[in-house]
């Protein structure tokens, strides 16, 4: 019999693990949310990833369990630990990529460079540590935030009264995570994947374009990352990967700044948006890689394929048919380009895809890249 893996949540990461999967001969089932999702192609079940017994009854038919996000519950994951159940990353790990104040906590017992932080109950917490930074700042609410959402820039307390008041009449009491605002020279982002038997390894830095909170770009490596800045990167994601317990792909989130310090920035404990340029320019894509993880095979070669890769997300899509209408165009005009689409109807703002192209010179390829995901939009 097939080695059966389990994937609770039917988005695009599930649906882009099913190839890999089949390539390796494992049978890949998936807990989806809704009928019709991106990864229905190997959605055995619907229903609700927080209840309990939902998620028992998929997991008794696999061997073992991943996410396509971190959003399962820890009363869920951690019955399903006492049940006996192989699931990774295990509870201990994702509580710190599902709460972001228990994240900033654990990485700095670690001594990981993180921008300043504080938890505040109120608004007169929030405003006093505005005035210590400059009378700006970031907010967000520690659980459940993802592409910009649950993130606000303010400049006064009084721009997050709304969240205070949530807080307020949830009646569990609770926080919010302010951070400095922090003076950045662009985004990076330092994935790794590690097995439960410890063997790790780690991507190429790469540097990511954020639009809207959105991320747009992707440039592997990251242009410039050679020596010290890609050392401090890999040092960094290795490190948390072991101090957090990981098993699966990890991706750390990376503020450089100008003063040509790192700073962590946010934890993806899955495969993630800033790896999908792994598809068509690595030795392994981070989703054969996070199969092999977790189930606890040998790692495979994390290494460039070409000297240069880049992903283009397809944010929204055309404004009348389908993605596959625009086809013919892209293919015909840019046949090095490797498109790569959800199964999701277009919408504004939503990822419904992305185009990957790797070669030689940087420039040609982010021309090509972008050029052809051009195609897909209107």
């Amino acid at each position: 019999m097939a080695v059966r893996v389990g994937v609770v949540g039917g988005g695009q990461l599930a649906r882009m693990m099913i190839a890999p999967a089949a390539e390796l001969g494992l049978e890949i089932r998936v807990l989806a949310e809704s009928e019709g999702m991106s990864a229905a192609l190997a959605a055995t079940a619907v229903g609700d990833y927080r209840d309990l017994e939902t998620v028992r009854a998929f997991a008794r038919d696999v061997d073992v369990l991943t996410f396509d996000h971190e959003h399962v519950p820890q009363d869920v994951l951690r019955a399903l630990v006492a049940d006996g159940v192989a699931v990774h990353p295990g509870p201990d790990a994702l509580r710190f990529a599902q709460d972001k104040l228990e994240m900033r906590e654990r990485l700095a017992q670690l001594g990981m460079p993180q921008p300043d932080w504080a938890r505040v109950e109120n608004a007169d917490q929030l405003q006093e540590f505005l005035d210590d930074h400059g009378h700006r700042a970031v907010v967000k609410t520690p659980r459940g935030g993802y592409d910009g959402k649950g993130v606000r820039v303010v400049s006064a307390a009084t721009e997050a009264q709304d969240w205070f008041t949530a807080l307020a009449e949830d009646a569990r009491g609770g926080a919010l995570l302010v951070e400095e605002l922090v003076d950045f020279r662009r985004e990076l982002a330092q994935q790794v994947a590690r097995r439960p038997s410890g063997e790790i390894v780690a991507y190429p830095v790469v540097e990511t374009v954020q639009r809207d909170g959105v991320c747009a770009e992707v440039v592997a490596p990251a242009p410039g990352a050679q020596g010290r800045l890609s050392a401090e990167a890999e040092r960094i994601g290795l490190a948390i990967a072991e101090g957090l317990g990981v098993t699966g792909m990890l991706a750390v989130e990376l503020f450089e700044t100008t003063d040509e310090r790192l700073l962590v920035n946010e934890l993806a404990m899955r495969p993630h948006n800033s790896g999908h340029w792994s598809q068509d320019g690595a030795v392994t894509s981070q989703f054969e890689q996070h199969l092999r993880a977790v189930l606890d095979l040998p790692l495979g070669a994390a290494r460039v394929r070409a000297p240069w890769s880049v992903m283009i997300n397809i944010l929204g899509g055309p404004a009348e048919g389908t993605l596959e209408d625009r086809f013919d165009a892209a293919m015909s005009a840019h046949p090095a380009a490797k498109v790569h689409t959800y199964g999701k109807a277009p919408r504004p703002g939503r990822k419904v895809g992305h185009v990957n192209v790797a070669g030689d010179d940087l420039d040609d390829v982010v021309y090509e890249a972008r050029a052809a995901a051009a195609h897909f939009l209107d």
